[in-house]
Parts: structure tokens; C-alpha cells; sequence
């Protein structure tokens, strides 16, 4: 009597030749490649969106901050190259200029930036409108005001700051500046007009304040 032999698992069946594993190797590396180059692509895209959503919204705070602060002043005192001082509110009704009332727009030696230097604090003494200089002389340390910098925009170009008049007659204020976004240089500007301000302070040659008790 004759044994049955089992068909093995194995017959009929091959392994891969070179040229198959060569073809899938192929083809795995095109799909690998191809995820990567998409993963790297949203990745880059989200990162642009993010700078420019970052930007825009730095400029949306600026052009608020800005506007707002030149729409309620009393004054613009002092124009530099480099910044623009402003009497923001007579906080104590005196009539007067007080270190703490003060703030500047400043832009920087290479206009690059803009931020406000605002003081939070002072000896209470009255300031002369003609005293009042360009911030980085520092002539504010003699009041004793101590400064807080507010960043607006951090890193721009080309800050511009134009008037209607010279001071202390301005009424009309423009800023502008640069901002690259995307690879790409946008222009922006910002322009605010005086609702309150206090030419009726000044004395007839504009060189100081004055009021009924002078």
C-alpha cells in the first residue's frame, strides 16, 4: 500500500526576483518622497500664515494705539529725527505739562521700529513746553520719571512721520512705515487729526503755555 504524499505549501509559489524588489523599493521611495515633500509643504505654509497673521496683527495694534493717541492729545510738543513728543491729557486740570502726561512716539536712529515711551511717574513739577527735546537726549531724567516702553511694531523700515504745521500747531499727523510680509515689502500708514487740542493754551508767539493765572 502505497503512502499519500502531502502537496507541500511551497509548490507552485516563488520568491521575489531582484528586478520585483528593485521596482518596489522604486516605488516605496517615490510615496516616502512624496509625504515628505507635502508634510514640508503644509509646514511651511502654516508658518507663513502664522508670520502674517503675527503681522497683521501687530499692525491692526499700532494703527489703533496710534490713532487713538493722536486723536485725544493736547499737543504735539517736540519732533525730532527720531521721535515725536506728545502732551497725551492734562490728567491734574493745571493747565499745565506734567513729566507723567507726556509720551513719545519713537522710531529709532534707523527708523526701524516703532514703540511708545510712556512715564509713569515724576516729581509734579511743571515743564515749559520749550524744554521739552527729542527723548534720547534724556533731558525727562531731571523730573524723575521713571519710562515704560511699549512695542508697536518691533521690526520694520523706513518710519516717516509728517505734519500739517510745525509744532505745537500740528492738528494733522501721518506715520507710515514698511513691513515685509511674506516675502513681500507693504507700505502702511496711519494718519489722525487733533480733536482736542489746546491751541488756546499757547501764548501769542506759540513758545509756551499759558493760562488765566499767568
Amino acid at each position: 500500500m502505497r503512502k499519500r504524499t502531502r502537496p507541500s505549501l511551497f509548490v507552485g509559489r516563488r520568491g521575489f526576483t531582484l528586478a520585483e524588489l528593485l521596482v518596489a523599493l522604486t516605488i516605496s521611495g517615490i510615496i516616502l518622497s512624496s509625504a515628505v515633500t507635502l508634510s514640508f509643504a503644509l509646514g511651511r505654509a502654516n508658518e507663513v500664515t502664522d508670520d502674517g497673521s503675527r503681522k497683521q496683527a501687530q499692525v491692526r495694534y499700532a494703527t489703533m494705539r496710534l490713532s487713538e493717541l493722536i486723536r485725544h492729545c493736547r499737543l504735539v510738543c517736540s519732533v525730532s529725527g527720531d521721535d515725536v513728543g506728545v502732551w497725551r491729557a492734562d490728567y491734574n486740570g493745571d493747565g499745565k505739562i506734567n513729566i507723567n502726561e507726556l509720551v513719545y512716539i519713537e522710531r529709532g536712529p534707523g527708523a526701524d521700529h516703532l514703540r511708545l515711551c510712556e512715564f509713569t511717574s515724576g516729581d509734579g513739577a511743571t515743564i515749559d513746553l520749550g524744554s521739552i527735546e527729542a527723548f534720547a537726549t534724556n533731558w525727562w531724567s531731571a523730573y524723575g520719571g521713571s519710562v515704560n516702553y511699549v512695542d508697536l511694531i518691533p521690526e520694520c523700515s523706513s518710519v516717516q512721520f509728517s505734519f500739517d504745521v510745525p509744532v505745537p500747531e500740528t492738528r494733522l499727523v501721518s506715520i507710515s512705515f514698511k513691513l515685509v510680509e511674506n516675502g513681500v515689502v507693504r507700505t502702511y500708514e496711519t494718519t489722525a487729526r487733533l480733536r482736542g487740542w489746546a491751541g488756546n493754551l499757547l501764548n501769542p508767539a506759540k513758545s509756551s503755555i499759558v493760562s488765566d493765572d499767568d
